[in-house]
């Protein structure tokens, strides 16, 4: 789970770290009331910053400073709806202006190549870290992290002296990473990033900006409901998950739907591979029906297939193992019943091909049920190259006629 800047924030600060003072504005009139606020402790001067998930708020026109209510209100109703890559703005931080005297940059994150957790931090915030470690990557450290000893006192000393910020903020930098770790390690995140992390001009450390990653596997173990956003979240994948199959929604126009991820990412790629002969056809999602294949789940999943009006084309690609073939054959044919019943009688192609144990049977009851809309290929490369024929045909009787 990504978070918001703010959500980010908030938890940083029930760690201590140091943040600037700012509020959540869903409206205009809410970030004038904010500032009304700032101003009469003295401090008119705020940032009015875009909550997205995603980079490049900055250079996307998301994030303005203003003076005053009035101005705050103004750079809000320019900020909010904007789009920036696919994301829309439905709230602001407004927060607290700070005096920048430098810009660091600070993190904690799972390194899974190297299966340990690391430190990144440099002298040069900001800008993109990637960007820094293309151009001066002298001026990037990396220090791995014993899981077991963590980060204490000496190890934030040695993380900011490695990453050579100067003398005077290495006291408040070293430590801000002790907390910023504790929040790393607390919460089971994978990813904790502080850029810019700055030192004030009155000598101050602070977190002007947060990104944080929470690892979903420990969601059990952790109260990480409240930063739950029911809006971000993709809806056929909201009612995939709602029905307990494992979803992805991907930009293309071949439904998929297999059992297990690893002949599911398989598919995607053979998908992938042959729509290129086809125009670029690609594949819709991931959709992963597991060990079962009941006429329940096969239903479930291609009612949720084909609720994305960009598919075409669907492909059922199964190997039969613990469940046999023919149990999912049953699984197809019953489930085109029940979504019939439903009122949701099904027309997209589906191209289905079968192998493993029963696969012979399976065949044969997939034949004798008659299913016009169901087409056996025997091999995962035929039935790719077959599934993107049929979503580029559908694809172009679908498209408005041009000409005179």
């Amino acid at each position: 789970m990504d978070l918001f800047e703010h959500q980010a924030k908030e938890l940083f600060a029930e760690y201590g770290v140091p943040v600037p003072r700012g509020s959540l504005a869903r409206t205009p009139e809410e970030a004038r009331v904010i500032v009304e606020g700032f101003a009469a402790a003295g401090a008119p001067r705020v940032v009015v910053k875009a909550q997205v998930k995603t980079g490049g708020r900055g250079k996307a026109g998301g994030v303005k400073v203003a003076d005053g209510p009035a101005e705050a209100q103004a750079r809000a109703q320019d900020i909010l709806g904007m789009d920036i890559k696919g994301h829309t703005v439905h709230t602001v931080l407004v927060e607290e202006a700070s005096d920048i005297a430098q810009e660091y940059y600070l993190s904690f994150l799972l390194d899974r190549a190297a299966r340990t957790f690391v430190s990144i931090c440099s002298v040069q915030g900001g800008m993109e870290i990637e960007e820094v470690a293309h151009s001066n990557p002298d001026a990037v450290a990396q220090i791995p992290i014993d899981p077991l000893a963590g980060v204490d006192a000496a190890k934030a000393a040695e993380i900011v002296a490695a990453g050579r910020l100067p003398e005077e903020a290495r006291p408040g930098a070293a430590t801000l990473a002790e907390r910023l770790w504790a929040v790393f390690a607390d919460e089971d995140a994978t990813l904790v990033e502080v850029n810019p992390l700055i030192l004030t001009v009155d000598g101050r450390v602070v977190a002007l900006d947060g990104k944080v990653t929470l690892d979903d596997n420990a969601a059990y173990r952790q109260d990480h409901g409240r930063f739950a956003d029911p809006t971000a979240a993709d809806p056929l994948e909201a009612r995939a998950k709602a029905k307990h199959l494992n979803y992805v929604k991907l930009e293309g126009e071949v439904g998929i739907i297999g059992n297990g991820a690893g002949l599911v990412m398989s598919t995607l790629d053979v998908v992938a591979q042959a729509g290129e002969a086809f125009g670029g056809i690609r594949p819709a999602n991931f959709l992963d029906i597991g060990g079962g294949a009941s006429a329940e789940v096969m239903a479930d999943g291609l009612e949720i297939v084909l609720s994305d009006t960009s598919v075409r084309s669907v492909l059922v690609n199964v190997f039969g193992g613990i469940t046999s073939c023919d149990s999912v054959a049953n699984g197809i044919v019953s489930a085109l019943g029940m979504l019939a019943e439903r009122g949701e009688r099904v027309t997209h192609p589906i191209v289905v091909r079968l192998d493993g144990n029963n696969a012979a049977e399976a065949r044969r009851i997939l034949t004798d049920a008659g299913l016009t809309v169901v087409e056996q290929v025997e091999t995962m490369d035929d039935a790719a190259r077959r599934a993107a024929q049929l979503a580029a045909s559908a694809q172009r009787a679908a498209a408005p006629a041009t000409g005179a």
